[in-house]
């Protein structure tokens, strides 16, 4: 019997301290087979069209029809929608650029976030725990995704610098950048609303917003906030800053205010400031007095419209496209050291994303240069909530296309850059 009881607990000594390995071992093969099935559920969801919301369907849901299981079940299934129209689209950017470190990256944040929600397709909406897991998954999610503009910019870096340039493939990257950063916008709105929507807590700086929405954002109030900011930085770079003029046309005698997002305005306003700023300080001798930025705000019945003019020497006609190119204008390379940059350099992809954000409700951003004078920006945005809809990317034989298609020969002449020489048609006479 003694020594049936050393087996056992020989044998028993023996298992203990297998289980952690065990355990460990099935945790890798259950993450490993989930993985495999990856390409399968991003097959799947990719069938399906984003559905989009209209800035009133987020301010009437958030308000009045607040329910948090309702908001868990729609997000379950749009957000892997979303993100996996998305994800078919990185597989058709061409090998050279898919294949960086910084796109491979990218790639590998999107599929555990993928991951992560699917976790919650099967799992019940009346368990609280659930519903509190799924919002601390949302947040890791964001988290995780914080740095995917500049790493993605950084993947660009690297592609131009091995492979250079070409017609083609900027184009395919300017669609494709459009594409992945508007989809990057909505899906961090809808994570924005659930979570705080429904962490219990009030933002007691705006204990009036629905979520990240404001029903009445007063427009000159973030005007000047975004001014102020861009004014500061501006003050500790070039010890000076231009002034602003501003002014309201409201038929109605009030002041303006819309259902929006203030913070994606805030975005949209500070990145023209800072360039407006950038270029009337070194269009004009040091010393000298700086003329104002002119920003009016108008409302109609169908636009709000916002106006940033400055006297910044502007910029020529043919170059004002390439400022919103992902390619033309990328993030500073690595070697640039921090103490040498400009903060108001125009570095990164301001412009293009704030242009973005101009459109996901269905506005847009426009540019107006006169060069040797200065340069007009235009927001246009919807006035109303019900027009207000999201405007997001579809994987469908349309988007295809745009990457596939070749390079003919151009339809237009191409000018010769150099004077024509009449001499030789005299002489052939």
């Amino acid at each position: 019997n003694r020594e049936a009881r050393r087996t056992y607990n020989s044998q028993m000594e023996t298992c203990s301290c297998l289980l952690p390995c065990t355990a460990a071992l099935l945790n890798i093969h259950t993450a490993n087979s989930a993985l495999a099935n990856v390409p399968k559920h991003i097959e799947h969801f990719s069938k399906f069209s984003p559905s989009p919301l209209s800035m009133k369907q987020f301010l009437d849901f958030g308000s009045t029809n607040a329910c948090e299981k309702t908001s868990f079940v729609f997000l379950r299934q749009e957000l892997p929608v979303r993100l996996s129209n998305i994800m078919k689209e990185i597989n058709l950017l061409p090998d050279r650029l898919r294949t960086t470190p910084s796109v491979q990256m990218v790639q590998s944040w999107y599929v555990q976030s993928l991951m992560e929600l699917l976790e919650f397709l099967e799992k019940s909406p009346e368990d609280h725990g659930v519903l509190a897991e799924f919002v601390e998954t949302l947040v890791n999610i964001r988290n995780r995704h914080n740095d995917v503009v500049p790493t993605m910019a950084q993947g660009v870096i690297e592609y131009k610098e091995a492979f250079g340039q070409d017609p083609l493939t900027n184009q395919n990257i300017q669609y494709f950048m459009d594409r992945f950063y508007m989809s990057r916008i909505s899906i961090r709105m809808l994570i924005n609303q659930h979570t705080l929507v429904f962490d219990g807590a009030t933002n007691p700086l705006h204990p009036n917003t629905i979520g990240s929405i404001d029903p009445h954002c007063h427009v000159t109030e973030v005007v000047k906030d975004a001014f102020e900011s861009a004014k500061m930085l501006c003050d500790q770079y070039y010890l000076s800053s231009p002034d602003l003029l501003l002014q309201e046309l409201n038929s109605e005698n009030q002041s303006i205010s819309i259902v929006y997002v203030p913070s994606h305005l805030y975005h949209m306003l500070f990145e023209l400031f800072k360039n407006a700023m950038r270029a009337t300080i070194e269009n004009h001798n040091e010393g000298a007095n700086l003329p104002p930025i002119e920003v009016m705000v108008a409302i109609g019945g169908e636009d709000l419209s916002i106006k940033m003019s400055d006297r910044g020497g502007g910029v020529p006609f043919r170059k004002i496209e390439n400022l919103f190119s992902y390619m033309y204008s990328t993030a500073p390379t690595p070697q640039l050291s921090q103490e040498h940059r400009t903060p108001l350099a125009g570095f990164g992809y301001g412009l293009p994303i704030s242009r973005l954000y101009a459109k996901y409700f269905q506005g847009d951003l426009q540019l107006y240069s006169m060069e040797g004078y200065g340069t007009d920006a235009v927001i246009h945005l919807k006035a109303l909530s019900t027009d207000s809809v999201e405007r997001l990317p579809v994987y469908n034989k349309t988007a295809l296309r745009n990457y596939t298609v070749s390079q003919g020969a151009d339809d237009w002449c191409v000018p010769s850059k150099e004077p024509l020489d009449l001499a030789v048609f005299r002489l052939a006479k």
